[in-house]
């Protein structure tokens, strides 16, 4: 029955992640169409695929004990390649400054994950050792990835508009978050649970402050439709005056 239950919460938490993986694919066909990057930042995108490179090694059997974390590593798998193509994407339409921050930001990931593999596999050679050492850096890069988009938050607040922070990236979050730390504590792994307990509040805040400013953003555009109309309005009178006026 335990088992049962951790592969049911493992699978619901593999399909919460892919919706979570998926929803930028909305926000970059946005920016392919503009064909400019906006205000949009890409270090949650670069600090998701280092987790998703650490959780598919630790998963895999040369760090875990055969495939107990199947679930893990089909994901994460996933997750690299969704990763990537935004990454990519984004440097694509970025200006010359953003290309250079997009590369300074992969290079380090791509060091810390090779050198994360080659450590673990050469210098350490029981699986416990390997888990402790592998779970702690990926540890580390999911509290990291789940607090990237305070980078967005602190720019929601200052300018009160949730347009660059989309709803769906902030539930599906949320969601994973909680379902992945049932997974790891179902699985007494708390590499797996730990990060997820930092992600829930961070996917609760983030759900609050865009029902919030959600709102502030709907009455903003309610006044801006009247003042138009308004403009409209007095600008159609001010025509019937001067049409008065040329046939007098």
């Amino acid at each position: 029955m335990g088992e049962r239950l951790r592969l049911t919460v493992g699978t619901m938490g593999n399909a919460s992640s892919l919706l979570l993986y998926s929803a930028p694919i909305l926000t970059f066909w946005r920016v392919i169409k503009k064909k400019t990057t906006e205000e949009f930042s890409c270090l949650p995108y670069i600090v998701a695929l280092l987790n998703c490179l650490l959780y598919t090694w630790y998963g895999l059997p040369v760090v875990s004990c055969g495939w107990e974390n199947f679930l893990v590593v089909t994901i994460n798998g996933l997750g690299i390649i969704l990763e990537v193509s935004f990454i990519l994407v984004y440097f694509w339409f970025a200006s010359a400054n953003g290309k250079v921050k997009v590369t300074l930001g992969v290079l380090p990931v791509i060091s810390v994950f090779f050198a994360t593999t080659l450590i673990s596999a050469l210098v350490f050679v029981d699986h416990h050792e390997r888990k402790v050492f592998v779970g702690t850096i990926g540890l580390v890069a999911s509290v990291a990835m789940y607090g990237s988009p305070l980078v967005v938050v602190k720019q929601v607040i200052e300018t009160r508009s949730v347009e660059f922070m989309p709803f769906y990236l902030s539930l599906f979050s949320f969601l994973a978050s909680s379902l992945w730390m049932a997974y790891g504590l179902l699985s007494h792994d708390l590499f797996l649970a730990f990060p997820n307990v930092v992600g829930c509040p961070l996917g609760i805040l983030q759900l609050a402050l865009y029902c919030k400013y959600k709102k502030t953003a709907a009455v903003k555009v309610e006044n801006k439709r009247d003042t138009e109309k308004n403009e409209s309005d007095s600008d159609q009178k001010n025509e019937g005056f001067d049409q008065k006026d040329g046939s007098m």
